[in-house]
């Protein structure tokens, strides 16, 4: 039995993963506040909300389980979750372990049809920051990263930042338009993408470590917002990243 009715919109006729889109009903949900974080509801109930059959239904929960955003209980339950503070850092140690190497044997190789890709990714992610489109925004900003973890030819890592930054979506932990705009984020990959291209490793990995502590101290600060650990920002993240 679920706590609380739950009202949502069905789902209008999708080419996709009808998966993919109950994921992003229950994360909408879950920040407009018609989901709320410890409150029970069922699948069942979150499928009849948004018209579709529980197993695409079931399949988005358990991604979501995954990544701690919601944890079922007995009989279909389910309750949401708060993103932890820790929990985000700890995601941004792993990219900063993986990344800054990255960016520095790219930004050696001086490759001219890298630095080409990079900016026509960058004018991709500033034509979305112009419209406003966080989604297609996010879409330019992970494949500019990716280009950099491919320039550095470990598919190991390129991958796991791949899972990470798809982790951290899902737990709807997200900057834009909060603490900073489109304009903002794209702003940080300027100096990223001009070490690269004239050949600047010391300067590639300095200009992507201020991106990636930048980024991640906001979304930390964020998540203790509704953390009762009392513990500051730089108390969680010190304590996970040296």
């Amino acid at each position: 039995m679920a706590d609380e009715a739950l009202e949502l919109e069905p789902l209008t006729p999708f080419a996709g993963r009808r998966m993919e889109q109950a994921i992003a009903a229950v994360r909408a949900a879950i920040d407009d506040g018609r989901m709320k974080p410890g409150v029970k509801y069922s699948v069942y109930q979150l499928a009849e909300g948004l018209g579709i059959s529980r197993t695409p239904v079931r399949d988005a929960l358990l991604r979501l389980e995954e990544v701690g955003v919601i944890k079922f209980e007995a009989r279909q339950g389910f309750r949401i979750l708060l993103p932890q503070p820790k929990e985000i850092a700890e995601i941004f140690a792993v990219r900063l372990a993986l990344e800054l190497p990255a960016v520095r044997k790219a930004a050696a190789v001086a490759d001219p049809t890298l630095s080409d890709a990079l900016q026509r990714q960058r004018r991709l992610m500033q034509d979305a920051a112009a419209g406003g489109d966080e989604h297609e925004f996010a879409h330019h900003d992970l494949g500019l990263h990716d280009l950099i973890l491919d320039a550095a030819d470990n598919a190991r890592a390129r991958a796991i930042v791949k899972t990470l930054r798809e982790t951290t979506r899902l737990l709807g932990a997200n900057t834009a338009d909060k603490t900073r705009t489109l304009t903002d984020i794209d702003d940080e990959h300027a100096p990223i993408i001009d070490a690269i291209i004239t050949g600047d490793p010391d300067g590639a990995e300095a200009a992507m470590r201020v991106h990636l502590v930048n980024t991640g101290k906001l979304l930390v600060a964020q998540a203790v917002l509704s953390d009762d650990s009392g513990l500051s920002v730089d108390e969680i993240w010190s304590a996970v990243i040296s």
